[in-house]
């Protein structure tokens, strides 16, 4: 991986990967008291997180179809929309039902991924893309981990479970392309710099705006929650596409 890939990840490497600041340093302080358990900052801001994770990862995957080099990036970014696609309906299944405000755009940080993966060309382009990839992805599956291991909130549970799932399928499949600089990329991962907060978090959206919706391709394979079993079957009203923004976001949103 060359000199100018590696500068680019200290630069914009965070540890919780999706960007996302807190309004409280204690992650286990209950913020809510729902039917599905208590909600905590970490768990409100985990949701928060996938979302945002998405408002990225999913244009960065179209533009891998237009831009990939090699057959296994192609398929990476295949897998990236699909995974995406799917946590997208999860999250603005499960927002509601606690109170969350999701994001309609992605970080400054995370859009500085976005720009620098479109300006790319060639092989540069699949080098950066695996890198990046795989970096953020390897620094958010710890912190899945321990949601899942720690929350009290079944809905933030079952999310967690989704996103354990699509994290390390798209871990795998960016190691499969075979431009993975582990030692580079894991040290970023491992040794991330300090960001401002403005760097690392979404802004709310403005009132009355639609939400972004990431559409799910033709060929998806991966499926958002079924949360009948919670729910006493009335699972399906908050789900879909619904009254979102129509379509996905192009490129230039993510």
């Amino acid at each position: 991986m060359g000199g100018a890939m590696a500068v680019t990840l200290v630069a914009l490497a965070y540890p919780s990967m999706l960007g996302v600041s807190t309004v409280s340093s204690d992650q286990s302080r209950i913020i809510a008291n729902t039917q599905w358990g208590p909600l905590t900052e970490g768990d409100r801001d985990f949701v928060v997180k996938v979302r945002a994770a998405g408002l990225w990862e999913y244009p960065v995957g179209q533009i891998g179809l237009q831009k990939g080099q090699s057959p296994a990036v192609k398929t990476a970014s295949e897998h990236l929309i699909d995974g995406h696609a799917a946590l997208d309906v999860s999250c603005r299944k499960i927002a509601p039902m606690l109170n969350i405000t999701l994001p309609n755009i992605a970080s400054p940080q995370q859009e500085g991924f976005v720009n620098q993966l479109k300006g790319d060309s060639g092989k540069q382009f699949d080098i950066d893309f695996a890198n990046i990839l795989r970096m953020t992805h390897g620094s958010i599956f710890n912190t899945i981990a321990k949601v899942r291991s720690t929350t009290k909130n079944s809905l933030v549970r079952a999310l967690a479970d989704q996103a354990n799932d699509t994290v390390l399928d798209h871990m795998t499949v960016m190691e499969k392309t075979g431009d993975v600089d582990f030692d580079t990329t894991l040290n970023t991962q491992t040794n991330p710099p300090k960001l401002p907060s403005t760097d690392v978090t979404p802004p709310p959206p403005p009132a009355g705006q639609p939400e972004v919706v990431l559409t799910a391709p033709p060929t998806e394979t991966s499926t958002p929650l079924d949360l009948s079993g919670l729910l006493g079957g009335s699972a399906g009203g908050a789900a879909g596409g619904g009254a979102g923004a129509p379509a996905s976001p192009s490129p230039s949103a993510g």
